[in-house]
Order: structure tokens, then C-alpha cells, then sequence
């Protein structure tokens, strides 16, 4: 049984509120409209597997920390994107200095590194910011030649 928690995302289409679950089968929807939510997430050592691993869709891993600046900065351009996309990808964010298992396990020299995972296999991997509409290509590119 899951012990994952919910968060709570608001539809950019009709502005409900929704309760996502970390980790679930499928992909949110809003129980409103209907229409794909943004899958934004939090996760770390202990819950990484079920939360970004064993997702039915690609997963943008952020690995960040609280005090690095580029990192306050790429993480709504990630949101943005999240939500652009929604439907088709999950943002999981992981503090770095919260959770060193998995900082050692992606070998993060950086921060913000930056991950995507398709079945739970690393399929593209940046260091540093960027600005939300080249995050978005990037993770496009990514996904499409996955899906493709």
C-alpha cells in the first residue's frame, strides 16, 4: 500500500482545485473539466522509486537545493513547462542536501541538474538553467523521439 501524500493542483483550465496523488497509475485529470492537470511533485530517498520510477509517463527530475540560485530560478520555468505539457510528462523535484542517496546515485556535481526518466532508465540528462522555452524543447525533443 502507498504511503505517498497528495498535493494539491490547481487546473490552469477551470482553476479547481484537484488533489494529485505523488505517485499513481495513469495521469491526473481534473475531476472538474476533465482536462489534463500539470504533475508536479516532490520526492527523495526513500520514495523516489515509486514516485518517479514506476510512472506510466517520461518524468523531469529536478535536482536542486534550496540555496542555489539558478535553481529558484529554472524551477517555475519547469513548472511552466509541466504544465504546458501536461498529460505527457510528471515534474519530480529532489533536494540535493535533503536526500544525498539520490545526489550520489545521479552523480550531481551541479545544481540544477536536470533528468528525465522514461520506465525509470535516465534517457537525457542538463546541468545549469535555462530559460523555460528551451527546458520545453528539450524536453519535447526528448519525449517525441521516446514516443516516437
Amino acid at each position: 500500500m502507498s504511503t505517498v501524500r497528495a498535493t494539491t493542483i490547481r487546473c490552469p483550465y477551470c482553476g479547481r482545485a484537484n488533489r494529485v496523488p505523488a505517485a499513481a497509475e495513469g495521469r491526473p485529470r481534473c475531476g472538474h473539466c476533465k482536462q489534463p492537470l500539470p504533475w508536479v511533485v516532490d520526492a527523495g530517498d526513500d520514495d523516489f522509486t515509486e514516485v518517479a520510477e514506476e510512472a506510466d509517463v517520461p518524468v523531469v527530475v529536478d535536482l536542486w537545493a534550496t540555496w542555489c540560485g539558478p535553481c529558484r530560478m529554472v524551477s517555475p520555468a519547469l513548472e511552466q513547462v509541466a504544465t504546458e505539457l501536461a498529460g505527457r510528462i510528471k515534474l519530480v523535484k529532489v533536494d540535493v542536501d535533503k536526500n544525498p542517496r539520490l545526489s550520489r546515485r545521479f552523480e550531481v556535481q551541479a545544481v540544477p541538474t536536470l533528468l528525465i526518466l522514461d520506465k525509470g532508465e535516465t534517457v537525457a540528462r542538463q546541468a545549469g538553467a535555462a530559460p523555460a522555452p528551451a527546458l520545453r524543447q528539450w524536453v519535447e525533443q526528448t519525449i517525441t523521439t521516446r514516443e516516437g
